[in-house]
């Protein structure tokens, strides 16, 4: 083939009578060669294409599952901030230091005694919320899967 190339360039044809058998091995090894390269690529892209269509189904499951994990975290996120907003308003309610009466009150009303307790209550929920809070701050920072964690106590609840 590279033959046949350059004697085209330099203006000599040769017929194939003229072409000895030596020329023609040599072009059909070149042949040869050139296409058992291009078999060997082509099952090489054929194997990798494989290896990718086998890895695909599995690729879409692994997303799917993180999918449902996403948002079954933003559920709980939604309703961890429910929740705490329930805790903040009746911490504004029980907490309001404006009446000028509060203690007349508390030594005449029984249930003042109550509001002192749901206060203890509200602010000892509170220091638990955010040591909670730091706790899930450094364990997803170990990179600790804390959907396990999550499963196992509401598993307890």
């Amino acid at each position: 083939m590279a033959l046949t190339f350059l004697s085209s360039l330099f203006g000599k044809k040769k017929t194939t009578e003229e072409t000895t058998p030596e020329e023609v091995n040599m072009e059909e090894l070149e042949e040869r060669v050139e296409h058992r390269e291009e078999n060997e690529q082509i099952t090489q892209l054929q194997e990798r294409i494989n290896e990718i269509e086998n890895d695909l189904p599995r690729v879409k499951i692994s997303i799917d599952t993180l999918k449902k994990q996403i948002q079954e975290l933003k559920d709980d996120i939604e309703r961890l901030d429910k929740t705490i907003k329930d805790v903040m308003m009746l911490y504004e309610v029980i907490s309001q230091e404006i009446n000028p009466f509060k203690e007349q009150m508390g030594r005449e009303n029984p249930l003042s005694n109550e509001i002192q307790e749901l206060r203890k209550e509200l602010e000892n929920l509170k220091m638990e919320l955010a040591q909670v809070r730091n706790d899930i701050k450094v364990l997803a920072g170990y990179g600790v899967d804390l959907d396990s964690i999550i499963y196992e106590v509401l598993a307890e609840v």
